[in-house]
C-alpha cells in the first residue's frame, strides 16, 4: 500500500474523524506575517487547516496528492483546492506570504521540497508545520486502547511516522526557527468518534490489511466497558508540535 492508498481509502471517514486545529494556532500564525493575502496549505487532506487559514487569510490555495481527499475537502468561498504534490507545483514565485503543512510533512521528499517551498515563499513570508501524535483520556482507557489497539497496530506504522514521535526534532528546516508558543490540541469527542478517529490511522489500515478488522471491533468493545456511555464526552488531550521559520527578507 503506498502512501497515496492510505489517504485516499475511506477519505470520507477521514475527513469525518480527524481532530479540529485550535484558534491558537492560527492566532499566532496570523501574528507571524505582515501581510495577510495568500496562503498555501500544503497536503490538505480534507481542508482542516485550510478552512481555519481561510477565516483569517484572504485566499487559501490548498493542495493534496488524493483526489479523494480534495473530493471531500470542506469548502469555503476563498479556499481553491487542487490536486498537486508538496514537491512540485504550479504557483508563481514569491506567491504566498505564508505556507503550511499540518501533519504531513514527514511524509514529503525534502530534497525537493524544501526548493519548491522557498521558490513560492515571498521574501520575509513565514513556513510554519505542526503534528500531533499520542493521546491520553484517563489511566484506565489509556490502559485498555494501548494493549487491545496500540501493541497490534505498531509494527505497522510508516518509518516516517518516526519524525512526529521525535517531535520532528530531526527534520533539518531552512532558515531560523520562530520562536512558538505552547499550544493545547484538546478533542472533545464521544466513544464512536474516538474509534473513527483511531480507524484512520495509517497504521490501523495496514493491519486490517494484513489481519482483517475483527481486532478493532474487539477492542472497541473492550473500550466500551471501561468508557461507560458511548455517548458520554470525554477529553481527549493529544501532544502538540509546532514550527515556524521565516525567509530572510
Amino acid at each position: 500500500m503506498t502512501t497515496l492508498d492510505l489517504f485516499s481509502e475511506k477519505s470520507n471517514l477521514y475527513a469525518q474523524a480527524r481532530p479540529q486545529y485550535p484558534q491558537a494556532l492560527f492566532d499566532f500564525l496570523l501574528s507571524c506575517v505582515v501581510h495577510h493575502g495568500s496562503v498555501w496549505d500544503c497536503a490538505t487532506g480534507n481542508g482542516q487547516a485550510a478552512v481555519g487559514l481561510a477565516k483569517l487569510f484572504a485566499h487559501v490555495q490548498a493542495t493534496d496528492m488524493s483526489e479523494q481527499q480534495i473530493a471531500h475537502a470542506l469548502a469555503a468561498d476563498n479556499i481553491t483546492y487542487s490536486v498537486q504534490s508538496a514537491e512540485r507545483t504550479n504557483f508563481a514565485d514569491q506567491q504566498f506570504d505564508l505556507i503550511t503543512v499540518a501533519q504531513a510533512l514527514h511524509w514529503f521528499d525534502f530534497e525537493k521540497f524544501w526548493p519548491e517551498a522557498l521558490r513560492v515563499l515571498k521574501p520575509g513570508g513565514v513556513f510554519s508545520a505542526w503534528a500531533y501524535d499520542w493521546f491520553t483520556i484517563s489511566p484506565a482507557v489509556d490502559g485498555v486502547i494501548d494493549k487491545n489497539i496500540m501493541r497490534i497496530i505498531r509494527p505497522y506504522w510508516a518509518v516516517q511516522n518516526q519524525m512526529v514521535w521525535k517531535a520532528y526534532a530531526d527534520i533539518d528546516f531552512p532558515f531560523k526557527k520562530i520562536e512558538t508558543p505552547k499550544i493545547e490540541m484538546n478533542q472533545y469527542w464521544n466513544l464512536p468518534q474516538l474509534l473513527a478517529y483511531m480507524h484512520t490511522w495509517s497504521a490501523t489500515q495496514r493491519c486490517m490489511q494484513k489481519q482483517g478488522a475483527q481486532f478493532f471491533e474487539d477492542a472497541a468493545g473492550k473500550i466500551e466497558k471501561v468508557w461507560g456511555d458511548p455517548e458520554t464526552v470525554r477529553e481527549i488531550k493529544m501532544n502538540f508540535h509546532l514550527y515556524a521559520v521565516r525567509k530572510p527578507t
